[in-house]
């Protein structure tokens, strides 16, 4: 006589369906109206299927047939098999099938990403009894991105990328696909669908914002403190490198504390854990810290004892935040027809017409109005104040003459005289304000220290020797430990699309300057150099030239579609060596229009349209005579024509209605 036998039918995969038993050579069924997820649990353990998600019961993947061998099975749960529960004994009680029992089981016990050199980036693994099965890109949306991210206490997803290549990789791949709502706490939880007929090229990368909290510790009150980030799980010091008032006051915002009064330097520290180096510039708008320009590269390392700290102003529910006044005497206050309130009082400083933060035209915000600063007697002091005030570092250098264009408006200070101790413009010695003998063409300027610029050199503007300006000096950067992942950042960094490598031959010659950085780590997450970890700044970073890096970029076409009310519907269009471009209706179907569905993350093809059913485009026509089978991934990887079309003109226009 043969053992007996536990298997789940008819559900979306081999770890959901409905309970069956097979005992004395007979599959048969279970009967119970009282089947509670602790019973669920053992017919999941007992299949190696993780855990129980649902217990269901009243025939919920159809009425089986045959015996019914258990029923009325009490679990405690922890049961090596589902006979070894209590229960009558088998076949007791004959039951109608429209009583049989169900289960889904989340197929997996674990789930985590891998090699993306964070805990919130990377390929995305979930593990079947004692293996890492891997995850198709195709198997996956957005939404589910999310439920990852939130359960792995990652914070929000970013992005969800097509991954490595499988080839002839022989490595356990997970079945279904997830169609999660997005208001699921774990994975396990998400609808699942089985395709047998779905091919998988790529895995699934999935980016997380990397923050899941953010929070204020060891305070004397709920809005003061030391400034705590959640990463990966795990909470961790924020480093106080160029922590400033306007990055407090983002944070104070989003903690809901009104806004930031002080960053006492020592207070509060006293912690343990880990120490985060990132470091956040804000421009004093931003209602949270995540949409300040993040800058971790070539920060210094921290002690714990460095930690960034903040005195908050406290709930400021609906009452009306006062302006810093600088200077005694009443003024008027303008009010713009109850939206806001400009104070006289409240002023700022900005740099104006640089290429990005740290560099540009001085200008001032006083009395409503911003203006710009005269170069009479205008010196190194005076800037380093500037770049001091904007969390700039030092001044490497003060322009005169307009250096940044022309400002407009006010000028509003003259013979400005700075010790470079001061902690505002304003408190520095110069006429009063608005009293001037200049025009525009004089209009004051600074480079500070952390301007930060990246170049290609000795090639084109998207391949070369990679270069950092930093401290007011073009240098170099190293290769060591880099990886293609770094140079894909510095080529969407650049604008230079979405793909590049490290070059290995050494064509764009050797540098001359300081050799700034080394071992720079990015993620899939980052889309900017900045954003990435390093070694701290350092002239001598590499050990000789040899290890100064050369990257080539290449482009990887888009895709979008145009004219429709959503993302999902309109004429598609391509992007091709620098430009956007149609598709030839010639042999387009349904199987091409699966293809740009899928790839848009818009379900499948309702229709597929031909005779530039959402108007005609314009600039050159890409593809025509596709012939996708509808299983490709990607438009590129179809069959096509793909020369500058003779034979079609924008009447011919391919476009798609997606589900």
């Amino acid at each position: 006589e043969g053992a007996d036998e536990l298997r789940l039918s008819n559900g979306t995969g081999p770890c959901s369906g409905r309970v069956e038993v097979k005992h004395e050579e007979k599959w048969g069924t279970v009967c119970d109206g009282d089947w509670t997820i602790e019973d669920a649990e053992v017919v999941c353990k007992q299949l190696r299927c993780g855990s129980a998600v649902k217990a269901l019961n009243r025939a919920p993947f159809g009425e089986g047939s045959g015996p019914t061998w258990l029923y009325r099975v009490d679990c405690r749960g922890d049961e090596a098999t589902l006979w070894n529960c209590s229960h009558p004994g088998w076949g007791s009680f004959s039951c109608p099938h429209y009583f049989d029992t169900g289960v889904i089981c989340s197929g997996f016990s674990g789930l985590r990403l891998t090699g993306g050199h964070t805990a919130c980036s990377g390929h995305l693994k979930v593990k079947q009894e004692k293996t890492w099965a891997t995850v198709c890109f195709s198997h996956i949306d957005f939404k589910t991105a999310s439920v990852i991210c939130n359960e792995l206490e990652c914070g929000q997803a970013v992005d969800i990328l097509r991954g490595t290549h499988f080839g002839d990789r022989h490595e356990l791949t997970w079945q279904e696909e997830f169609h999660c709502v997005g208001n699921e706490t774990h994975l396990a939880h998400c609808p699942r669908m089985l395709h047998h007929n779905k091919t998988c090229s790529h895995d699934a990368t999935v980016i997380c914002s990397g923050y899941g909290g953010y929070r204020l510790a060891n305070g004397s009150t709920t809005c003061s403190g030391r400034v705590e980030l959640l990463h990966g799980g795990t909470w961790g010091t924020l480093c106080d490198y160029l922590w400033d008032l306007p990055a407090a006051t983002a944070l104070c915002q989003q903690l809901d504390c009104g806004v930031a009064l002080l960053i006492p330097r020592d207070r509060f520290v006293d912690g343990n854990g880990p120490v985060w180096r990132d470091a956040f510039h804000c421009e004093g708008t931003e209602s949270c810290l995540w949409d300040c320009a993040q800058v971790t590269l070539g920060n210094p390392t921290c002690s714990a004892r460095e930690a960034a700290t903040v005195v908050c102003s406290g709930k400021s529910g609906t009452q009306l935040m006062l302006c810093k006044t600088f200077h005694s005497q009443t003024v008027p206050t303008g009010v713009a027809e109850d939206v806001g309130v400009i104070c006289s009082g409240d002023r700022q400083i900005r740099l104006v017409n640089g290429t990005k933060r740290c560099a540009g035209r001085v200008e001032l915000y006083h009395d409503g109005i911003w203006g710009t600063i005269c170069d009479d007697n205008w010196d190194l002091s005076d800037a380093n104040v500037v770049c001091k005030q904007l969390g700039c570092g030092h001044a490497i250098k003060a322009f005169a003459s307009a250096h940044y264009g022309k400002g407009s408006g006010q000028i509003w200070l003259d013979d400005v005289n700075c010790t470079g101790a001061e902690s505002d413009l304003w408190a520095c010695p110069s006429r009063a304000w608005g009293q001037h003998n200049c025009q525009h063409k004089e209009d004051a300027g600074v480079l500070c220290s952390e301007f930060l610029a990246l170049r290609l050199v000795n090639g084109n503007d998207c391949a070369g020797r990679l270069e950092v300006f930093y401290n007011g000096t073009w240098g170099s950067i190293c290769s060591n430990r880099m990886s293609q992942l770094t140079a894909i950042t510095v080529c969407k960094h650049l604008n230079c699309g979405d793909g590049g490598e490290i070059a290995t031959d050494f064509k764009y010659g050797r540098g001359s300057g300081p050799m700034w950085l080394d071992h720079i780590e990015c993620t899939e997450q980052h889309s900017s150099l900045w954003q990435c970890q390093s070694d701290p700044w350092d002239p001598q970073s590499c050990d000789n030239r040899a290890e100064e890096t050369h990257i080539s970029c290449t482009d990887r076409e888009k895709l979008r579609v145009i004219g429709g009310k959503d993302g999902c519907s309109g004429r598609v269009e391509i992007w091709h060596q620098g430009s956007w471009g149609t598709v030839c209706d010639n042999s387009w179907d349904v199987a091409d229009a699966n293809v740009v569905c899928r790839q848009l993350g818009c379900g499948s093809a309702v229709s597929a349209l031909s005779e530039a059913a959402f108007g005609e485009g314009t600039g050159p026509i890409w593809l025509e005579e596709v012939h996708c089978k509808g299983t490709e991934l990607s438009l590129w990887d179809c069959p096509a024509n793909t020369l500058f079309c003779k034979n079609c003109d924008h009447k011919e226009d391919a476009a798609v209605n997606c589900s």
